[in-house]
């Protein structure tokens, strides 16, 4: 190979004692001369593939009778084959690949018939051109010294000859991307020299035969994209030399044998896109060297093997589109995995950690399951054109281009396992009175029915029961402290209202003011409930309730909103369980176990006033009529 260029040099033609010519590999354009075969009648070897020749094939050229190789391949040329070729009986190399060669029509192929006679040819190849017409039954005919035939990507049809199996020698056979249609030869287990097997891209049809599995130097199987159906033979298993197994995108059912686990030569394994039912086998993990593994929509279901993890050499993983449940098992030694697809199935339980740290990973899809938890964050995970996790709703946190919720983690576990049996009493405690104060909070909407009073001076009890709390105060006051109740300044919302933090403007005192929704069933009674029952209460760790409004909006509509003490450290829950929260709204430290101590006692001290020592007490009877709002 040299960087030559120009015309194919005429000078050439006078060479007539010329054996061997070899220009492969440079940039000559134009035609071989029609006289070739009579200007050169010597040579044995033409080599002078790779280049820009344009033209038809010299008919001359058969008329050489010393011609041995004669490579043409990767040029410009059109036309057809000379069927002459048959009387070159010293030919045993002749190849044509990725020219133009045919008219895709009957005709094309008639070639094949004549070679036959070349009983010393060991490689034919014709592929990636244009020609048409039926695979003839003659190629079973030609020389048993034939090692190579290749004829894909034409837009040949028919059926492979029944009688393949006499070309004993054959140990590459290239069909694919062709019309072909018919079952495959049994008689192709014969070949007990057979590396190679291509048919993809074709019309055939039939089952796959078990006789392939004599084949046992057989190193490559691809009948992708037929509509081959039955099962896939266990007989695969006795092919110990195959590096690839390519059977995906046929009709295929029944299971994965398990004899395919023994093949441990394999480097890539694709059954995807077929019927294929059961497991994938627990042996996976024996395929040491598997590269690939791709059986994506199929019907396979149950747990992964953990012995998927033993596959050190894996490159891409697809199993998506099946019906795979439970967690993915422990892959974290495949760390040069660099496409993993899970998507589509029903699995379940956490993102793994450990993959944030697969830095060859180019692309993980886990949408469409069952996943829970925290997304990581670190590594690979900072890149979203990699990491896929959409249509899993129970997943939380990641980064903000996930767009997921927040997480809601659980309390955090104590750092030592052997931790004192007072330490967990004490957070019992701590988080069970917390639970009281918060139902004890929520319930007070229904405690006026027992404390309601029997001389109701109107229909309305809203003037005499607000005639305790400070100075009233108005819509368009509280309006205007909220900023038109901005979505910015709320703090929470539930059934009956939402709460908003307010500066009013006289005291210039934060506030937190709930608005009451009176749309919603229930929640006058819930306003005039809490008037009746907060009004006379009065406690260190109780919210105080400043002052009510009840008013007319500016739409006319009737208006009720309660204001209490603003708390500017937040809700105690925010406290006490912070990884719940968001990164921006969390607490600035996790509280200790004598502040949690402390929280108990004060909720604790908080309900024996409202029990006890109350204007009116109130019972835990009364908590249990409660309704959330």
């Amino acid at each position: 190979m040299n960087n030559f260029s120009g015309v194919f040099p005429p000078a050439i033609y006078n060479l007539s004692s010329l054996e061997y010519l070899s220009m492969y590999g440079n940039g000559f354009w134009g035609n071989l001369r029609p006289d070739i075969g009579y200007l050169l009648p010597n040579l044995q070897d033409l080599t002078v593939g790779h280049n820009y020749l344009t033209g038809a094939i010299p008919t001359t050229l058969t008329n050489i009778s010393s011609l041995q190789n004669l490579v043409i391949e990767y040029n410009n040329l059109k036309g057809s084959i000379p069927s002459s070729f048959g009387k070159v009986r010293n030919l045993q190399l002749l190849t044509f690949l990725d020219n133009s060669l045919g008219s895709h029509s009957v005709g094309d192929l008639e070639f094949l018939d004549s070679l036959t006679n070349c009983t010393q040819l060991h490689e034919l190849d014709v592929g990636y051109n244009r020609l048409g017409g039926f695979l003839p039954a003659s190629i079973a005919n030609m020389s048993t010294n034939l090692i190579y035939l290749n004829l894909e990507e034409n837009l040949i049809s028919g059926n492979i000859p029944h009688d393949i199996g006499n070309l004993i020698n054959l140990q590459i056979l290239g069909l694919g991307s062709n019309m072909l249609t018919g079952p495959l030869p049994t008689s192709l287990g014969k070949l007990s020299r057979f590396g190679v097997l291509d048919v993809a891209l074709n019309r055939m049809s039939g089952e796959i035969p078990s006789s392939l599995g004599n084949i046992t130097l057989l190193e490559k199987l691809n009948l992708l994209h037929n509509s081959f159906h039955g099962t896939v033979p266990p007989s695969f298993g006795k092919c110990s030399h195959l590096l690839h197994l390519y059977i995906g995108s046929n009709k295929l059912n029944g299971t994965i044998p398990q004899e395919i686990m023994e093949i441990q030569s394999l480097l890539f394994l694709n059954m995807s896109n077929n019927s294929l039912t059961g497991s994938l086998p627990k042996d996976v993990g024996r395929l040491q060297n598997l590269v690939g593994l791709d059986v994506s929509h199929n019907r396979l279901s149950g747990h992964l093997p953990h012995s998927l993890g033993k596959c050190l050499s894996m490159k891409q993983l697809y199993l998506k589109g099946n019906f795979f449940d439970g967690a993915i098992p422990d892959i974290s030694g495949l760390v040069g995995v660099t496409k993993v697809d899970f998507s589509n199935n029903n699995l379940s339980g956490s993102i793994h950690e450990y993959l944030a740290n697969f830095t060859s990973l180019q692309y993980l899809n886990l949408s469409f399951n069952n996943f829970e938890g925290r997304v990581p964050t670190k590594g690979i995970f900072q890149n979203s054109s990699i990491i896929l996790v959409f249509g899993n709703k129970n997943l939380c946190g990641g980064i903000k281009e996930l767009k997921l919720k927040p997480c809601l983690a659980q309390e955090p576990l104590m750092e030592k396992h052997n931790s004192s049996h007072l330490k967990k009493v004490v957070v019992g405690v701590s988080v069970g009175m917390t639970f009281l104060l918060l139902l004890f909070i929520a319930s007070v909407s229904l405690i006026w029915f027992k404390k309601r009073k029997k001389n109701k001076q109107t229909n309305d009890p809203t003037p005499s029961s607000l005639e305790v709390f400070h100075d009233k105060i108005s819509y368009g006051d509280l309006r205007n402290a909220k900023n038109g109740f901005s979505s910015s300044n709320m703090i929470g919302s539930g059934s009956f209202g939402t709460v908003f933090k307010a500066l009013l403007p006289k005291e210039r005192t934060m506030v937190a003011v709930k608005v009451l929704n009176l749309q919603r069933r229930g929640a006058m009674k819930s306003f005039m409930a809490e008037c009746e029952s907060l009004k006379d209460i009065r406690h260190r760790n109780l919210v105080k309730l400043l002052t009510a409004c009840a008013s007319i909006d500016f739409q006319g509509n009737e208006f009720r909103a309660l204001v209490y003490e603003f708390m500017s450290n937040g809700s105690l829950d925010k406290w006490l369980h912070r990884e719940k929260v968001e990164e921006i709204r969390r607490p600035s430290r996790p509280l200790t176990l004598l502040e949690r101590l402390n929280i108990a006692i004060d909720v604790a001290t908080a309900l024996v006033y409202l029990h006890v020592h109350c204007h009116e007490p109130i019972d835990i009877a009364i908590l249990s009529q409660a309704t959330y709002f």
